[in-house]
Protein backbone atom coordinates (compact mmCIF):
# COMPACT_ATOMS: atom_id res chain seq x y z
CA UNK A 1 0.00 0.00 0.00
CA UNK A 2 1.18 3.42 -1.03
CA UNK A 3 1.92 5.97 1.94
CA UNK A 4 -0.17 9.56 0.72
CA UNK A 5 2.26 12.02 0.71
CA UNK A 6 1.80 15.81 0.22
CA UNK A 7 4.59 18.09 -1.24
CA UNK A 8 4.57 21.67 -0.40
CA UNK A 9 3.37 22.18 -3.89
CA UNK A 10 0.16 19.94 -2.69
CA UNK A 11 -0.39 22.35 0.44
CA UNK A 12 -2.53 24.89 -1.95
CA UNK A 13 -4.21 26.90 1.07
CA UNK A 14 -0.83 27.11 2.86
CA UNK A 15 0.69 27.83 -0.28
CA UNK A 16 -2.14 30.47 -0.99
CA UNK A 17 -1.75 31.76 2.56
CA UNK A 18 1.59 32.99 1.54
CA UNK A 19 1.71 34.15 -2.07
CA UNK A 20 -1.51 35.56 -2.93
CA UNK A 21 -1.18 38.92 -3.92
CA UNK A 22 2.81 39.17 -4.23
CA UNK A 23 4.57 39.43 -7.35
CA UNK A 24 6.44 35.86 -7.82
CA UNK A 25 9.81 34.65 -9.46
CA UNK A 26 9.81 30.83 -9.67
CA UNK A 27 12.76 28.24 -10.08
CA UNK A 28 11.33 25.10 -11.58
CA UNK A 29 11.25 22.32 -14.07
CA UNK A 30 9.00 19.03 -15.05
CA UNK A 31 9.43 17.63 -11.60
CA UNK A 32 7.59 20.73 -10.16
CA UNK A 33 4.13 19.40 -10.35
CA UNK A 34 1.24 18.42 -7.82
CA UNK A 35 -0.20 15.07 -7.27
CA UNK A 36 -2.56 15.70 -10.34
CA UNK A 37 0.11 16.63 -12.58
CA UNK A 38 -0.07 20.32 -12.72
CA UNK A 39 2.93 22.23 -12.97
CA UNK A 40 3.55 24.45 -10.38
CA UNK A 41 3.98 27.83 -12.86
CA UNK A 42 0.15 27.01 -13.44
CA UNK A 43 -0.88 26.81 -9.85
CA UNK A 44 0.78 30.01 -8.71
CA UNK A 45 0.00 31.87 -11.52
CA UNK A 46 -3.29 30.98 -10.48
CA UNK A 47 -3.00 32.23 -6.96
CA UNK A 48 -0.51 35.25 -7.48
CA UNK A 49 1.51 37.68 -9.62
CA UNK A 50 3.60 35.06 -11.27
CA UNK A 51 6.17 37.42 -13.09
CA UNK A 52 9.50 35.36 -13.50
CA UNK A 53 10.12 31.38 -14.11
CA UNK A 54 13.89 30.52 -13.60
CA UNK A 55 15.37 27.03 -15.43
CA UNK A 56 17.68 25.16 -14.53
CA UNK A 57 20.08 22.59 -16.39
CA UNK A 58 18.18 20.44 -18.47
CA UNK A 59 15.51 22.90 -19.18
CA UNK A 60 12.12 23.73 -17.68
CA UNK A 61 10.36 20.92 -19.36
CA UNK A 62 13.56 18.67 -18.50
CA UNK A 63 13.76 17.56 -22.21
CA UNK A 64 17.42 18.63 -22.76
CA UNK A 65 20.39 16.65 -21.80
CA UNK A 66 23.21 17.26 -19.52
CA UNK A 67 24.93 20.46 -19.79
CA UNK A 68 22.06 21.87 -22.13
CA UNK A 69 19.47 24.92 -21.31
CA UNK A 70 16.79 24.88 -23.52
CA UNK A 71 14.89 28.11 -23.42
CA UNK A 72 15.09 30.70 -25.23
CA UNK A 73 16.65 33.14 -22.34
CA UNK A 74 14.23 36.06 -21.69
CA UNK A 75 11.44 35.22 -23.77
CA UNK A 76 8.28 35.09 -22.74
CA UNK A 77 6.60 31.75 -21.09
CA UNK A 78 3.70 30.79 -23.63
CA UNK A 79 1.59 28.94 -20.86
CA UNK A 80 2.06 31.50 -17.98
CA UNK A 81 3.07 35.00 -19.62
CA UNK A 82 6.13 34.96 -16.87
CA UNK A 83 9.66 36.11 -18.29
CA UNK A 84 11.73 33.18 -18.68
CA UNK A 85 15.22 32.43 -17.57
CA UNK A 86 17.99 30.30 -17.42
CA UNK A 87 20.23 29.16 -14.58
CA UNK A 88 23.28 28.17 -15.59
CA UNK A 89 26.71 27.37 -13.55
CA UNK A 90 27.11 30.94 -13.32
CA UNK A 91 23.88 31.54 -12.37
CA UNK A 92 22.32 34.68 -14.30
CA UNK A 93 23.74 37.87 -15.43
CA UNK A 94 20.79 39.87 -14.57
CA UNK A 95 19.62 37.40 -11.48
CA UNK A 96 19.94 40.35 -8.72
CA UNK A 97 18.23 43.04 -10.70
CA UNK A 98 15.32 40.33 -11.64
CA UNK A 99 14.86 39.26 -7.80
CA UNK A 100 14.68 42.76 -6.85
CA UNK A 101 11.54 43.17 -9.34
CA UNK A 102 9.58 40.58 -6.91
CA UNK A 103 8.48 40.54 -3.76
CA UNK A 104 9.03 36.42 -3.44
CA UNK A 105 10.60 33.74 -4.70
CA UNK A 106 9.65 30.21 -5.11
CA UNK A 107 11.53 26.58 -5.86
CA UNK A 108 10.00 23.62 -6.54
CA UNK A 109 11.80 21.08 -7.98
CA UNK A 110 12.39 17.05 -7.53
CA UNK A 111 16.02 16.13 -6.18
CA UNK A 112 17.73 13.19 -6.44
CA UNK A 113 19.47 13.12 -2.88
CA UNK A 114 23.46 13.69 -4.69
CA UNK A 115 25.97 16.24 -4.39
CA UNK A 116 26.52 16.48 -7.76
CA UNK A 117 22.95 16.85 -9.07
CA UNK A 118 23.10 20.56 -10.37
CA UNK A 119 20.10 21.57 -8.99
CA UNK A 120 21.49 21.99 -5.51
CA UNK A 121 23.61 24.51 -6.79
CA UNK A 122 20.81 26.53 -8.38
CA UNK A 123 18.80 26.95 -4.91
CA UNK A 124 22.00 28.38 -3.70
CA UNK A 125 22.00 30.71 -6.42
CA UNK A 126 18.59 32.00 -5.76
CA UNK A 127 19.29 31.81 -1.81
CA UNK A 128 22.29 34.37 -2.41
CA UNK A 129 20.43 36.57 -4.56
CA UNK A 130 17.23 36.46 -2.36
CA UNK A 131 19.83 37.64 1.02
CA UNK A 132 21.11 39.94 -0.98
CA UNK A 133 17.67 41.98 -2.07
CA UNK A 134 16.37 41.21 1.01
CA UNK A 135 13.63 39.29 -0.41
CA UNK A 136 11.88 35.69 0.78
CA UNK A 137 12.58 32.43 -0.47
CA UNK A 138 9.67 29.76 -0.40
CA UNK A 139 10.96 26.43 -0.60
CA UNK A 140 8.21 23.95 -1.77
CA UNK A 141 9.77 20.70 0.06
CA UNK A 142 9.45 16.84 -1.94
CA UNK A 143 10.75 13.78 -0.51
CA UNK A 144 14.62 12.85 -0.80
CA UNK A 145 13.67 9.80 -3.22
CA UNK A 146 16.30 7.82 -1.95
CA UNK A 147 15.25 8.48 1.46
CA UNK A 148 17.39 10.38 4.55
CA UNK A 149 17.99 7.73 6.49
CA UNK A 150 21.70 8.01 5.90
CA UNK A 151 24.23 9.98 3.99
CA UNK A 152 27.32 7.70 1.99
CA UNK A 153 30.58 9.01 0.29
CA UNK A 154 33.40 11.22 0.43
CA UNK A 155 32.63 14.91 2.03
CA UNK A 156 33.48 16.91 -0.75
CA UNK A 157 36.81 19.13 -0.27
CA UNK A 158 35.32 22.13 -0.36
CA UNK A 159 39.04 24.32 -0.39
CA UNK A 160 40.01 22.70 -3.61
CA UNK A 161 36.69 21.40 -5.67
CA UNK A 162 34.09 23.79 -4.97
CA UNK A 163 32.06 23.68 -7.79
CA UNK A 164 28.04 23.82 -9.94
CA UNK A 165 28.00 19.79 -9.18
CA UNK A 166 29.36 20.01 -5.54
CA UNK A 167 29.24 23.62 -3.52
CA UNK A 168 29.99 22.73 -0.22
CA UNK A 169 31.49 20.08 2.06
CA UNK A 170 28.72 17.46 2.16
CA UNK A 171 28.83 13.77 1.06
CA UNK A 172 27.96 12.39 -2.19
CA UNK A 173 24.83 10.72 -0.44
CA UNK A 174 23.36 13.72 1.46
CA UNK A 175 20.45 12.38 3.42
CA UNK A 176 18.09 15.48 3.86
CA UNK A 177 14.94 17.12 1.40
CA UNK A 178 16.24 19.97 -0.21
CA UNK A 179 14.16 22.14 2.32
CA UNK A 180 16.59 20.53 5.34
CA UNK A 181 19.60 21.28 2.76
CA UNK A 182 18.39 24.71 2.39
CA UNK A 183 17.59 25.08 6.08
CA UNK A 184 21.65 23.83 7.08
CA UNK A 185 23.44 26.13 4.28
CA UNK A 186 21.70 29.44 5.18
CA UNK A 187 22.96 28.88 8.66
CA UNK A 188 25.84 27.19 8.38
CA UNK A 189 27.23 28.64 5.63
CA UNK A 190 25.80 32.31 6.66
CA UNK A 191 23.71 32.51 3.40
CA UNK A 192 21.55 34.55 5.76
CA UNK A 193 18.29 34.75 3.50
CA UNK A 194 14.86 35.18 5.22
CA UNK A 195 14.10 31.42 4.36
CA UNK A 196 10.21 29.79 4.53
CA UNK A 197 10.21 25.57 3.96
CA UNK A 198 6.86 24.39 3.40
CA UNK A 199 7.15 20.54 4.65
CA UNK A 200 5.67 17.46 2.86
CA UNK A 201 3.27 15.86 5.02
CA UNK A 202 3.05 12.02 5.44
CA UNK A 203 6.67 11.34 4.35
CA UNK A 204 9.45 9.65 6.87
CA UNK A 205 12.83 9.57 6.15
CA UNK A 206 12.95 5.68 5.91
CA UNK A 207 10.56 5.99 2.69
CA UNK A 208 11.74 6.25 -0.75
CA UNK A 209 9.90 8.00 -3.18
CA UNK A 210 8.02 5.27 -5.21
CA UNK A 211 6.21 3.82 -2.22
CA UNK A 212 4.18 6.86 -1.70
CA UNK A 213 1.30 7.84 -3.78
CA UNK A 214 3.28 10.59 -5.68
CA UNK A 215 3.60 10.98 -9.21
CA UNK A 216 7.47 10.16 -10.39
CA UNK A 217 8.53 12.72 -12.71
CA UNK A 218 11.65 12.05 -14.34
CA UNK A 219 14.00 14.84 -12.44
CA UNK A 220 16.07 14.77 -15.57
CA UNK A 221 16.11 12.48 -18.92
CA UNK A 222 18.83 10.03 -17.36
CA UNK A 223 16.89 9.32 -13.90
CA UNK A 224 13.85 7.65 -15.01
CA UNK A 225 13.42 5.68 -11.42
CA UNK A 226 14.21 5.32 -7.73
CA UNK A 227 16.65 2.79 -8.34
CA UNK A 228 18.68 4.77 -11.19
CA UNK A 229 18.80 7.72 -8.33
CA UNK A 230 20.26 5.11 -6.11
CA UNK A 231 22.81 4.04 -8.75
CA UNK A 232 23.39 7.09 -9.49
CA UNK A 233 25.58 7.71 -5.66
CA UNK A 234 28.01 5.34 -7.43
CA UNK A 235 27.85 5.80 -11.19
CA UNK A 236 27.99 9.41 -11.56
CA UNK A 237 31.84 9.14 -11.14
CA UNK A 238 31.95 7.98 -14.64
CA UNK A 239 31.12 10.86 -16.25
CA UNK A 240 34.23 11.66 -15.85
CA UNK A 241 36.12 8.66 -17.62
CA UNK A 242 35.74 6.85 -21.37
CA UNK A 243 33.55 4.30 -19.58
CA UNK A 244 29.61 4.31 -20.93
CA UNK A 245 27.61 4.68 -17.62
CA UNK A 246 24.96 3.75 -19.82
CA UNK A 247 23.58 6.79 -21.05
CA UNK A 248 22.27 6.56 -24.42
CA UNK A 249 20.29 3.25 -23.21
CA UNK A 250 16.81 2.34 -21.69
CA UNK A 251 18.80 2.36 -17.95
CA UNK A 252 20.99 4.77 -17.28
CA UNK A 253 23.92 3.96 -14.77
CA UNK A 254 21.91 0.37 -14.43
CA UNK A 255 24.46 -0.27 -17.00
CA UNK A 256 28.38 -0.03 -17.14
CA UNK A 257 31.05 -0.76 -19.52
CA UNK A 258 32.76 0.45 -22.67
CA UNK A 259 34.18 -1.44 -25.84
CA UNK A 260 37.18 -2.69 -24.40
CA UNK A 261 36.04 -4.15 -21.00
CA UNK A 262 36.26 -7.85 -20.57
CA UNK A 263 32.59 -8.54 -18.97
CA UNK A 264 33.46 -12.02 -17.71
CA UNK A 265 35.75 -11.03 -16.06
CA UNK A 266 34.30 -8.06 -14.23
CA UNK A 267 31.14 -9.85 -13.75
CA UNK A 268 32.60 -12.72 -11.70
CA UNK A 269 34.95 -10.35 -9.63
CA UNK A 270 32.40 -8.16 -8.77
CA UNK A 271 30.13 -10.87 -7.71
CA UNK A 272 32.71 -12.72 -5.88
CA UNK A 273 33.11 -9.63 -3.36
CA UNK A 274 29.88 -10.32 -1.98
CA UNK A 275 29.12 -6.89 -1.60
CA UNK A 276 25.53 -6.63 -0.06
CA UNK A 277 21.88 -5.59 -1.82
CA UNK A 278 23.19 -5.40 -5.73
CA UNK A 279 23.68 -8.60 -7.84
CA UNK A 280 25.88 -8.13 -10.96
CA UNK A 281 24.62 -9.40 -14.02
CA UNK A 282 26.93 -9.59 -17.00
CA UNK A 283 25.32 -8.04 -20.66
CA UNK A 284 26.61 -6.54 -23.40
CA UNK A 285 25.03 -3.15 -24.82
CA UNK A 286 24.78 -0.37 -27.33
CA UNK A 287 24.52 3.22 -26.34
CA UNK A 288 22.27 5.36 -28.82
CA UNK A 289 24.03 8.14 -28.17
CA UNK A 290 26.77 9.66 -25.72
CA UNK A 291 30.34 7.54 -24.85
CA UNK A 292 31.06 4.62 -27.21
CA UNK A 293 27.53 5.72 -29.45
CA UNK A 294 26.70 2.39 -31.84
CA UNK A 295 29.75 0.43 -30.26
CA UNK A 296 28.83 -2.78 -28.24
CA UNK A 297 29.88 -2.24 -24.68
CA UNK A 298 30.69 -5.14 -22.23
CA UNK A 299 30.25 -4.80 -18.53
CA UNK A 300 27.37 -5.34 -16.02
CA UNK A 301 23.80 -4.30 -15.45
CA UNK A 302 23.35 -3.67 -11.42
CA UNK A 303 20.27 -5.18 -10.27
CA UNK A 304 19.27 -3.53 -6.90
CA UNK A 305 18.04 -6.82 -4.34
CA UNK A 306 17.69 -4.43 -0.80
CA UNK A 307 17.84 -0.60 -1.08
CA UNK A 308 18.80 -0.52 2.55
CA UNK A 309 21.47 -2.92 2.72
CA UNK A 310 23.26 -1.62 -0.52
CA UNK A 311 26.13 0.63 -0.85
CA UNK A 312 25.84 2.23 -3.82
CA UNK A 313 29.52 4.31 -3.22
CA UNK A 314 30.77 1.27 -2.14
CA UNK A 315 30.57 -0.67 -4.61
CA UNK A 316 31.79 1.86 -7.24
CA UNK A 317 35.12 1.72 -5.58
CA UNK A 318 35.60 -1.68 -6.00
CA UNK A 319 34.32 -1.18 -10.07
CA UNK A 320 36.42 1.68 -10.61
CA UNK A 321 39.14 0.09 -9.05
CA UNK A 322 38.48 -2.80 -11.41
CA UNK A 323 38.45 -0.59 -14.80
CA UNK A 324 41.55 1.01 -13.57
CA UNK A 325 43.39 -2.01 -14.73
CA UNK A 326 42.58 -1.58 -18.34
CA UNK A 327 45.46 0.88 -20.55
CA UNK A 328 42.22 2.10 -22.60
CA UNK A 329 40.68 3.39 -19.46
CA UNK A 330 41.13 7.55 -19.51
CA UNK A 331 40.08 9.79 -16.81
CA UNK A 332 39.97 12.92 -16.27
CA UNK A 333 41.19 13.91 -13.22
CA UNK A 334 39.95 17.37 -12.56
CA UNK A 335 36.25 16.34 -13.47
CA UNK A 336 36.19 13.20 -11.97
CA UNK A 337 37.70 14.83 -8.24
CA UNK A 338 34.75 17.16 -8.95
CA UNK A 339 32.43 14.26 -8.35
CA UNK A 340 34.48 12.19 -6.25
CA UNK A 341 34.98 15.02 -3.80
CA UNK A 342 38.59 14.53 -3.28
CA UNK A 343 41.76 13.56 -5.46
CA UNK A 344 41.89 9.54 -4.47
CA UNK A 345 40.82 7.56 -7.14
CA UNK A 346 43.05 8.33 -10.05
CA UNK A 347 45.92 7.14 -7.38
CA UNK A 348 46.06 3.92 -5.97
CA UNK A 349 43.59 3.13 -3.43
CA UNK A 350 42.43 0.50 -1.20
CA UNK A 351 38.74 0.17 -1.99
CA UNK A 352 37.53 -1.27 1.92
CA UNK A 353 39.85 1.21 3.52
CA UNK A 354 38.51 4.25 1.79
CA UNK A 355 34.89 2.96 2.49
CA UNK A 356 35.67 3.20 5.94
CA UNK A 357 37.31 6.27 5.66
CA UNK A 358 33.89 7.74 4.73
CA UNK A 359 31.87 5.84 6.61
CA UNK A 360 33.84 7.85 9.72
CA UNK A 361 33.31 11.48 7.80
CA UNK A 362 29.79 10.64 7.20
CA UNK A 363 28.88 9.87 10.74
CA UNK A 364 30.36 13.11 11.85
CA UNK A 365 28.26 15.28 8.96
CA UNK A 366 25.00 13.75 10.04
CA UNK A 367 25.29 15.46 13.32
CA UNK A 368 26.32 18.70 12.28
CA UNK A 369 22.73 18.39 9.98
CA UNK A 370 20.88 17.20 12.92
CA UNK A 371 19.61 19.91 14.19
CA UNK A 372 18.08 21.20 10.48
CA UNK A 373 16.21 17.77 9.98
CA UNK A 374 12.29 18.48 9.55
CA UNK A 375 11.53 14.71 8.98
CA UNK A 376 11.43 12.25 11.67
CA UNK A 377 10.67 8.36 11.88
Amino acid sequence: MKHSVLCGIDRFYDLKALLEGKRVALLTAASGVNKQGLPSYQIIREMADLRLIFAPEHGLSSAMQDGKFGEEDGAVHGASGAGLYNLTSKGHPRLAELISEVDIAVYDIQDVGARFYTYLCNLTQLMRACANAGKTLLVLDRPNPIGNTRAEGLILDESRFSSFIGEYAIPTRYGLTVGEYARYVNTERGIGCDLIVLSCLGWKPEMYYDETDLLFVNPSPNIPSVNTAINYIGGCVYEATNLSEGRGTTRPFDYLGAPFVDGDLLWKEMNSLGLPGVVFRRMDFTPMFNKHAGEICHGVELHITDRDAYQPFRTMLHMFKHFKRYPEFIIRREGLALRVGQDVLAEDYDPEELWHKSLDAAKNYEATVAPYRIYRS
